[in-house]
């Protein structure tokens, strides 16, 4: 059985987008709104810090100069965290209802993000969502009918991403082409529903470690789920909340997983639901893959 420890009280709404900085040893997370911040926290100091954000945040990256890129929901923004101001940097294509959210560098520093449409869950049907390609000043279209996007990861060759809407309870394998960034041979790499029905949960999250493992957070029934390479699940692991949202390695040697969570009430009679909105920590054997920042 692993050890799993709430690791800090953070009492985010919606935690989101963890991420390890081996320059400051700290972990880096959002919570994307009530209220909108990026966050940071030094394990070996407790030193705490926090950036108040005007709109929904969906996500975040570290830029290779030392920066940070912030996707605010009407856009992406360059945020210079000594003085907090923001720059936009590329204003969103989509209309007001459906914002920007999960974003991810590859493994080459190229930026990828998807959206989140707001009719959904309401309407079960919505999917004005998309995932984009950041190529110079301008946010390509890369998969369409998107409701919730998730799942956004890729693998230690950076020859595969994963990517997934919410709505779809499955995660999708792409080829990508490390020198273009085009991606094809879409294919369904995962299915929920394949490994057992999971009555209540969602895919949220998700990061890929050394050995290729995909870890996925499952979200409404408290779950961190590994799959092999092959989409063969390798474990499961039960998490003390309801409501993990995305793991990300980190730590000394990067043998920590951290896992954010939200105190949404996805599911409020699941176990754990008094946990929602900390974030924990535990050490499961396999190693992580520090992340490349934004090639600017």
């Amino acid at each position: 059985m692993t050890d799993i420890t709430k690791v800090l009280e953070a009492d985010n709404y919606l935690g989101e987008t963890p991420m390890w900085n081996p320059a400051d040893r700290a972990l880096w997370w959002v919570n994307c709104e009530q209220p909108a911040e990026l966050l940071r926290w030094v394990p070996e100091t407790g030193e705490r810090h926090s950036w108040p954000m005007p709109r929904r945040l969906g996500g975040f990256v570290h830029k290779a100069d030392g920066g940070v890129l912030v996707a605010l929901a009407d856009g992406l923004y360059d945020l210079d965290t000594d003085s907090g101001d923001l720059t936009l940097r590329v204003a969103s294509p989509l209309p007001p209802h459906v914002m920007l959210h999960e974003c991810h560098c590859d493994r080459q520093g190229r930026f990828w993000i998807g959206a989140m449409d707001h009719d959904y869950p309401a309407d079960r049907g919505a999917k004005g969502a998309r995932f984009f390609r950041l190529d110079g000043d301008v946010l390509t279209p890369v998969i369409d009918d998107i409701a919730v996007a998730n799942g956004l990861a890729f693998s230690p060759d950076g020859r595969t991403m994963y990517a997934a809407s919410t709505s779809w309870r499955r995660v999708m394998a792409y080829d990508l082409n490390p020198a273009t960034g085009d991606i094809s041979n879409g294919r369904d790499f995962i299915a929920l529903d394949a490994d057992g029905k999971v009555e209540g949960g969602h895919v949220d999250g998700a990061t890929v470690d050394a050995d290729g493992g995909y870890w996925l957070a499952i979200v409404g029934v408290g779950e961190l789920r590994r799959y092999r390479p092959d989409g063969t699940l390798d474990r499961i692991v039960r998490m003390p909340c309801s409501n993990p949202t995305k793991p990300a390695f980190g730590g000394p040697g990067m043998e920590t997983l951290y896992v954010t969570s939200t105190r949404l009430a996805i599911n409020p009679d699941a176990p754990g639901n008094a946990q929602n909105g900390a974030i924990f920590a535990l050490t499961p054997g396999e190693r992580g893959i520090g992340e490349t920042p934004l090639a600017e």
